[in-house]
């Protein structure tokens, strides 16, 4: 089977900083790997090079099958739309819209019917038990409710790949909990891969791997 990711000699400068060197990984299809870090260690630089949102200086990054150096940037960009759901800590919602609204943006960007692209939002929403706040802005929802939308809304086009950069960090430990083995059982049902960014050590039980990155270098964490 072609993993779902696999990163060959990565590296990623920022003027005389080096924030990546020379990372190599390869994830499975349908395995969760946690990747912890300290702050500023290069760990979300990781993410955005692998979805990317970030060009890398050497190195190869192979999502199933497909070079991301192959691509031009109209081509990554349709590529990221179809084939990567993002999780962030900050949530990403818009104001402007319903939570509805916010779950249909990633089948309008690739083209799915308005019709079509409300359905499918509202079985995301009920999925994650928020069928009945689908009008609901996220400024009238709590942070967990928010974070739930985030979670509808990468798995609705069916993506490839979730990333997740500290999806709990904003939130208290209860609800963190509840959204992380929410966000655990709905990935693992639709057979995603995941990638989760995090400081929890919640997560780490629940992972298939884990992985660290030490300023810019990548190992494995024996459990």
């Amino acid at each position: 089977m072609i993993p779902a990711v696999e990163i060959t000699g990565v590296r990623k400068s920022f003027g005389d900083f080096t924030a990546l060197h020379e990372i190599n990984l390869s994830i499975a299809q349908q395995e969760f790997v946690s990747l912890l870090g300290a702050s500023g260690c290069g760990k979300t630089t990781l993410l955005h090079c692998l979805s990317g949102l970030d060009d890398f200086d050497d190195g190869e990054v192979v999502l199933a099958g497909t070079s991301l150096r192959q691509l031009d940037d109209d081509r990554k960009t349709d590529f990221r739309a179809r084939q990567t759901g993002f999780v962030f800590q900050s949530y990403n919602l818009l104001p402007v819209l319903n939570a509805r609204e916010n779950v249909e943006l990633p089948l309008l960007l690739t083209g799915i019917s308005g019709r079509e692209a409300s359905g499918r939002a509202l079985d995301a929403l009920d999925a994650v038990g928020l069928a009945d706040r689908a009008n609901h802005r996220p400024n009238a929802l709590s942070g967990g409710q928010q974070q739930r939308v985030a979670i509808a809304r990468a798995l609705v086009h069916d993506p490839l790949l979730i990333l997740a950069d500290e999806p709990t960090g904003n939130l208290d430990s209860d609800t963190s909990a509840q959204v992380l083995n929410l966000l655990d059982s709905l990935t693992r049902q639709a057979g995603k891969t995941m990638l989760m960014v995090t400081h929890s050590p919640d997560v780490v039980g629940l992972a298939d791997r884990v992985l660290c990155i030490r300023e810019g270098h990548l190992e494995e964490v024996k459990r």
